[in-house]
């Protein structure tokens, strides 16, 4: 065994990106998730000591254990983005209440008012400034990642999220009839600030895809109507695409809730090259495989809550029964529903990995 693994498994960043642009079934399951929470991480270096050669008071600590978790875990990819900035937020603390528990408890965006509700506030805040982020470790993985890894820049494209953030999502909704020139300002903020974020990103020559993430859905609707969507933020993504794809990389999606209204956006408008976010209450990965991924790669949808309740055969059984369905013909990655949350129990996901390697071996 390798680690908590039956099967050793060969890092191939070039397979992983041909499987992503579906040139045939790939010779070997690729892995792909959001990202991994640090109390996950955590909790795999203390079982398995895989930092143990990295001194924590390394400058280039965080890329290096990036690096390293990625790898053992069988991941062809870093994902790492621009850091040190972020949007001035109205925010909730609650008691994590998750078997790995997050240190300081889990933060939440004030659903009802946030920072900017009017024009003056609007004028008042502190807006950050793209070009005031830290790009030490994406420069680092730029010059250092092994050249078998592909490196992914993000999270970035919170146009939507910022938007409802911003304004509060029940603030949102009524300025969407009351002060629709306010939410197109305050849009048109984040979308120039998203601009220059990937633009940044981009300027790095190993940067091979852009992994964008902005929840714009629920579990039976978007959270504000299709023309809304087009209107204040489809035509960021649209834009974020094109310099992506003018640039010669790919423009990954991560978007949670029901997108049907907004689907042949997302394909034909914005031009995403990856799909990612599935439940199983909204639409199993398996039926998107059917309905569109011969038209983009999809991304993980080993549901987050059957990953929490089921037994380790169970999650076997349902990774077996997935990659039947979207293994063929490529464009598909293994991985979760959403993002490795520190609420999943380890065993299920170490068991999701391990059955990937075995498949067709």
């Amino acid at each position: 065994m390798e680690g908590p693994f039956h099967k050793p498994i060969t890092i191939d960043g070039e397979a992983l990106m041909r499987n992503l642009r579906r040139e045939g079934t790939p010779a070997r399951v690729h892995f792909l998730d959001l990202y991994l929470d640090r109390e996950v991480q955590d909790a795999i270096n203390e079982r398995y000591g895989v930092w143990r050669d990295i001194d924590p008071s390394d400058p280039h600590a965080a890329p290096k254990r990036l690096i390293a978790i990625q790898r053992f875990l069988g991941y062809d990819y870093v994902t790492y983005p621009l850091t040190g900035i972020e949007f001035r937020l109205n925010r909730e603390i609650a008691d994590d209440t998750a078997e790995l528990k997050r240190e300081g408890g889990r933060a939440f965006v004030n659903e009802h008012v946030g920072p900017i509700t009017d024009w003056e506030s609007f004028e008042r805040y502190p807006w950050p400034n793209a070009d005031d982020a830290d790009d030490s470790g994406l420069a680092y993985l730029n010059r250092e990642l092994p050249d078998d890894m592909v490196l992914v820049a993000g999270l970035c494209g919170h146009i939507a999220e910022n938007l409802t953030w911003l304004m509060g999502y029940e603030t949102l909704c009524y300025a969407l009839y009351d002060q629709p020139d306010l939410v197109e300002a305050i849009a048109n903020r984040v979308i120039d600030f998203e601009k220059r974020f990937v633009e940044r990103m981009l300027s790095f020559d190993r940067v091979q895809a852009v992994f964008a993430s902005d929840d714009m859905g629920f579990r039976t609707g978007t959270l504000i109507g299709p023309d809304e969507l087009r209107r204040y933020v489809l035509r960021g993504h649209r834009e974020l695409a094109r310099m992506t794809h003018d640039a010669g990389r790919q423009y990954w999606l991560h978007s949670c809730g029901k997108l049907d209204a907004i689907l042949p956006d997302l394909l034909d408008d914005v031009k995403i090259d990856a799909r990612h976010s599935f439940e199983d209450v909204i639409q199993p990965v398996t039926e998107a495989k059917r309905d569109h991924g011969h038209r983009v790669a999809l991304l993980g949808g080993i549901d987050m809550d059957f990953l929490c309740r089921a037994s380790e055969q169970e999650v076997r059984r349902r990774v077996r029964e997935t990659l039947d369905v979207c293994q063929p013909g490529g464009g598909y990655c293994l991985g979760t529903g959403n993002s490795v949350a520190n609420y999943l129990p380890i065993e299920n996901y170490l068991a999701m990995l391990d059955e990937g390697r075995l498949y067709a071996s």
